[in-house]
């Protein structure tokens, strides 16, 4: 039975290279057999929206766009915080594969069994 794992991300064009990289080890858990959840919050919400992550490309990583859907075909899936999507009046109707608008509880429930957890 696989575990659990979470990647945690307030980031999107404010700080691309931690954007990037938890998108890389996110990729790296859900290629591990690992039940793979990215929670989006604070700046972060914004790269749940189609072609918000198209230009971000850190030198000697695959795009972001391209992170984000290989981590969503692979299975994982990215719950996006509701308040902080809300805050910030994005579109709800333009979501990326894999994602999700969820609140706290969600993750919360996802995690109440132990699961280990990286945030950047």
């Amino acid at each position: 039975m696989p575990g659990k794992f979470v990647v945690s991300l307030t980031s999107a064009k404010d700080n691309p290279d931690k954007a990037t990289v938890a998108l890389v080890v996110a990729n790296a858990a859900v290629a591990s057999d690992q039940q793979t959840v990215v929670f989006l919050s604070t700046e972060g919400v914004r790269l749940a929206v189609k072609g918000y992550a198209d230009d971000i490309a850190e030198e000697g990583f695959a795009p972001l766009r391209d992170l984000l859907a290989n981590f969503a075909a692979a299975g994982g899936t990215i719950y996006v915080c509701s308040p902080c999507f809300k805050r910030r009046k994005l579109d709800d109707t333009a979501l990326i594969a894999g994602a999700v608008i969820v609140g706290g509880a969600k993750l919360v429930e996802f995690m109440s069994t132990g699961c280990p957890s990286v945030s950047y």
